[in-house]
């Protein structure tokens, strides 16, 4: 294991899912007077099952297209999503 890729990651994903929709959501379920632990570990079990299903299907992709094209793609998503949002187009 690669402690500067897993700081790197942590920091990454837990920044970028401050005040997402998903946390918000998994507040609104404590709001609404669930059982907390039921809220957190069904919110923490689906936060795991997405990025298993996203390391699996990168390390799929990563084997036909480089890395560095990945990334332009992602990147040119996210920009066509905000624009779309931003347009109220989505």
């Amino acid at each position: 294991m690669e402690l500067r890729i897993l700081g790197s990651v942590f920091i990454s994903i837990f920044l970028a899912e401050l005040g997402d929709k998903t946390q918000l959501a998994t507040l609104s379920f404590a709001a609404a007077g669930k059982n907390r632990l039921s809220v957190f570990l069904g919110s923490a079990a689906a936060l795991i099952l997405a990025s298993l299903i996203a390391v699996y299907f990168g390390s799929m992709i990563s084997r036909a297209v480089p890395a560095n094209y990945i990334k332009i793609g992602a990147g040119c998503l996210f920009l066509a999503i905000g624009a779309l949002l931003l347009f109220n187009k989505l």
